[in-house]
């Protein structure tokens, strides 16, 4: 059963790699919306009659979809491929990896989750490792440059799922797991339409798909969007949500041998320092659950003077 959310990790990384390759291939706004497009026209013949019977009950929840899918399917996914265009794709695998420990930050915040000492220490450490990734392993030249504009863009999209995975949970609306993803992608072409249109009118060869960018949307919509979603909710049914999240952990590893492997891409030291210490911060936030109490955290802070 373990195989489920492995599957879906793996096919999550290959889309880091189809990220990449799009680059300079096909404009952002043009994939994004194409992939959710494809997506949504194999899901609509399963999903459109059921959902349109359940319409009353639906439109309370109207608002709360369409946020969802702007924080989760537009900006996670768009911003995405703008910083591709600027950043590698270990790199792209290593930011995606914070994102259970924004996640949990985020939970702290508006859930009001209590803290532990994992999330403490893993915030900081995955903070220092976030740091040499991005200054490539001279954080001097990143207090003097400042961060990188794809570094920045991909920093923005992990944020916005986080947050997605945040809302997600706090309002626990009514609706299956598939129920939502139809929604969701329904609302999410309407926020893309927009940019497709801008995209098509400036390079107007890029609404005409051809041999190179073809194969790049059908899968960003078929195994990324639709198998590895339906892989991993399958795993949450068998394995159970906490267990299944820890196979995110994979996400830059997997990412990295697929870069190396794929696309040529080398790796450097502050890759594998900055990804290593980033995903270490994100492992004691799943796993190191004790609760932070003020007599323990005053001998932390004592203990670092």
């Amino acid at each position: 059963m373990f195989w489920f959310p492995l599957c879906a990790v793996l096919i999550w990384s290959g889309n880091a790699i189809v990220s990449k390759l799009a680059a300079g291939t096909i404009e952002p706004g043009v994939i994004a919306f194409y992939r959710w497009f494809l997506a949504w026209l194999l899901v609509t013949p399963f999903m459109a009659r059921p959902l349109w019977r359940q319409r009353h009950q639906l439109r309370p929840h109207i608002g709360k979809l369409m946020l969802l899918a702007l924080l989760g399917m537009v900006l996670n996914q768009s911003l995405g491929y703008y910083a591709a265009q600027s950043i590698s794709a270990v790199n792209i695998g290593i930011h995606n990896a914070l994102i259970p420990l924004l996640t949990v930050i985020l939970s702290l915040l508006l859930l009001r989750e209590p803290p532990t000492l994992g999330i403490l220490t893993g915030s900081v450490l995955s903070i220092v490792g976030l740091i040499w990734l991005v200054s490539a392993g001279q954080p001097a030249r990143l207090l003097a440059q400042g961060m990188g504009h794809g570094d920045a863009l991909m920093l923005l999209a992990v944020g916005c799922y986080a947050l997605y995975g945040v809302l997600h949970k706090r309002w626990a609306l009514p609706l299956t797991g598939w129920q939502q993803l139809y929604l969701q992608m329904s609302a999410a072409l309407i926020w893309l339409l927009p940019d497709f249109i801008r995209a098509g009118v400036i390079h107007s060869n890029q609404w005409q798909l051809n041999s190179q960018s073809w194969p790049l949307v059908i899968y960003a919509a078929l195994p990324a969007s639709l198998l590895a979603t339906w892989l991993w909710l399958e795993g949450v049914r068998q394995l159970g949500a906490n267990r299944t999240a820890i196979f995110m952990n994979l996400l830059p590893l997997f990412t990295a041998v697929l870069a190396v492997a794929g696309l040529g891409e080398q790796l450097h030291h502050y890759h594998i320092w900055g990804g290593g210490l980033t995903l270490l911060g994100v492992l004691l936030c799943q796993l190191w659950r004790q609760p932070i109490r003020l007599g323990t955290a005053q001998r932390t802070l004592n203990a670092g003077c």
